[in-house]
């Protein structure tokens, strides 16, 4: 029997899952790595952390694993992550130089409105996709080697290398034998040219980032090494199967078909949509990126992200401590009929798509003597799917009407009043599949890809399997509540 041990490196943890060769997860394992907010607007990782954890997590997983007949089974590894998400390290020593740079900070702003101030906008997007904003790598990079003393002098002297987390864990398990990138997590970095597949000069010269600290860039569907993992293994295994976590949603979703979609609920959300093969301009609002790379084809994505959903509920609990655990506000939130006029703004490291306001600030509007904490709570939830509907109206707009239905994944599709209401609010179908963790399942079908499990999309797309098709019910109230979040938003953005 073979077995894929699916890493998904999320923003807040990491989880080891264990799968067999039919797509079925048999165990897990959740390591949760600490959140730095040294200063205002900045959001940091410790990447040694993160590789200590993904051990620390496999370790767990294996600890747990109870084979019907030892000896008779092999693993391989695959990896989805958080994308955006920069380290910097150095090649002799395997030092970060700084901790890394999450995709959430802000610390890049001010360079990214220098930029497009400059008219750099045009030329960005139409040779990476993206828009020009501190979410992606570019920038927070730059910032590092401008800002950490001897980092400028060293990455033009070759001495240190870039990479987004995948590339880090890579080269961390590989024990530097490998450093390479996917072209999903690339497209994701604003330096990656996503017509020819290539790292683009004018766009390294842009952020002055020297072409000699970036990784090779593979396929998903690529052989990446091999590694004991720190010795857990006896024997090396494969490192096959890479992309980033939204990717992998998509993938795991079997959005193989042009016009198919899915929404990740995370720490963020990202909704994608599968566009073909053929890289086309985003609608005002989205950005283009490679969907996925497998089977020898490019697919490319609409997508828009959203920064603060998951992460929404977790500062009612850490921050605020409203409630104890994410898992406590639904029976919280519906123990009023409504949010009584309340709406909660989620722009803590500002707003993503459709808006790109990287200096908008998050705010509660609408409060009077009258709201409570159930108030704020069901406010904070539903902007969750305020903030999709957002999306999926910009999508519907260009795909020419509503989409059929919404594949969704992820942590909060648990709560039932959240995934009726994103329903509700779009007057579309939201269609949950048996595995929560959608990303992982799309690094297990691209390891099955690399290894010659499966051939084609056709073998693989049957093994998805719906769990439950949530239908929109009749609410008057819909298009008032949705017009109270547009204007709680327009109202912070004046």
């Amino acid at each position: 029997m073979n077995y894929i041990i699916a890493i998904d490196q999320s923003t807040s943890s990491t989880k080891a899952m264990l799968f067999d060769e039919q797509c079925k997860m048999l165990g897990r394992c959740n390591v949760d790595h600490q959140q730095y907010y040294p200063q205002q607007g900045w959001v940091e990782h410790d990447a040694e952390e993160i590789y200590r954890n993904m051990v620390e997590a496999i370790r767990g997983l294996l600890s747990n694993f109870k084979p019907s007949a030892p000896g008779t089974h092999s693993f391989s590894l695959a990896l989805t992550n958080q994308r955006e998400t920069a380290v910097v390290w150095s090649k002799t020593t395997g030092k970060p130089i700084a901790r890394a740079v999450v995709w959430q900070d802000t610390r890049g702003a001010q360079l990214c409105h220098e930029l497009r101030e400059r008219g750099m906008t045009r030329m960005v997007q139409e040779k990476s996709g993206l828009l020009i904003d501190p979410n992606f790598s570019a920038s927070g990079v730059k910032w590092l080697l401008d800002n950490v003393e001897g980092a400028r002098q060293q990455a033009e002297q070759g001495e240190l290398l870039m990479g987004t987390i995948d590339c880090w864990l890579v080269w961390k398990l590989t024990g530097g034998k490998t450093f390479a990138t996917d072209t999903t997590n690339a497209s994701r970095t604003m330096l990656f040219n996503i017509h020819t597949m290539q790292w683009d000069d004018d766009l390294l010269r842009l952020f002055t980032i020297p072409r000699q600290m970036l990784p090779e860039v593979l396929p998903c569907d690529a052989v990446y090494g091999e590694t004991t993992v720190e010795g857990l293994f006896a024997e090396p295994i494969l490192i096959a199967g890479v992309l980033g976590d939204s990717h992998g949603a998509l993938v795991g979703q079997m959005c193989f078909t042009k016009g198919s979609g899915k929404v990740t609920y995370g720490t963020g959300s990202s909704v994608m949509v599968n566009i073909g093969e053929q890289a086309q301009a985003a609608p005002e609002g989205l950005v283009t990126s490679v969907g996925f790379s497998a089977l020898g084809k490019h697919f490319y994505g609409y997508e828009g992200n959203i920064y603060s959903t998951g992460a929404t509920l977790k500062w009612l609990c850490d921050q605020l401590q409203l409630i104890g655990h994410p898992g406590e506000i639904e029976a919280e939130a519906t123990k009023v009929a409504d949010n009584g006029g309340v709406y909660v703004v989620p722009a803590f490291s500002g707003l993503g798509a459709p808006w790109w306001k990287p200096d908008a600030k998050a705010g509660i509007v609408g409060m009077t003597f009258a709201t409570t904490r159930a108030h704020v709570l069901r406010a904070a939830l539903e902007s969750i799917a305020y903030q999709i509907k957002d999306l999926i109206d910009v999508m519907a707009r260009t795909t020419g009407g509503r989409l059929q239905e919404i594949c969704a994944d992820g942590g909060p599709t648990k709560n039932k009043f959240l995934m009726q209401f994103q329903a509700d609010l779009l007057g579309t179908p939201v269609v949950c599949t048996e595995v929560e963790d959608a990303s992982a399942l799309g690094a297990v079908i691209m390891n099955g890809f690399a290894r010659k499990v499966w051939q084609s999309f056709d073998e693989v797309a049957p093994l998805r399997k719906v769990t439950q098709v949530i239908k929109p019910q009749p609410d008057a109230s819909i298009p008032t509540l949705y017009a109270g979040w547009r204007k709680a938003v327009n109202q912070l953005l004046k």
